[in-house]
């Protein structure tokens, strides 16, 4: 008897909190904050991105290409061979 009351109550409260959890969900007010967070998000990242700093470009002229003087064999890579050779 007992354990059949507790389990009612787990039962009852599990209930109550998906009903209260679903009511606040889908509630009008609810749905006008998270529409009104999505829009300051927005205006958040614009003038965040108005106040970000430039920093100047200094990777021009980086990398030196060598030139190769020997002209050395290159090995050729026959992959299509590799497959064809069971």
């Amino acid at each position: 008897m007992l354990k059949e009351i507790k389990y009612l109550i787990f039962i009852v409260i599990i209930s109550l909190f998906l009903f209260f959890t679903g009511k606040y969900y889908f509630s009008d007010e609810n749905i006008k904050n998270s529409y009104r967070s999505y829009k300051n998000i927005d205006e958040k990242i614009k003038i965040y991105s108005k106040n970000l700093p430039l920093l100047k470009n200094d990777t021009e002229n980086i990398i030196e290409y060598v030139k190769q003087t020997d002209k050395k064999k290159k090995k050729k890579f026959n992959f299509w061979k590799l497959l064809e050779n069971d």
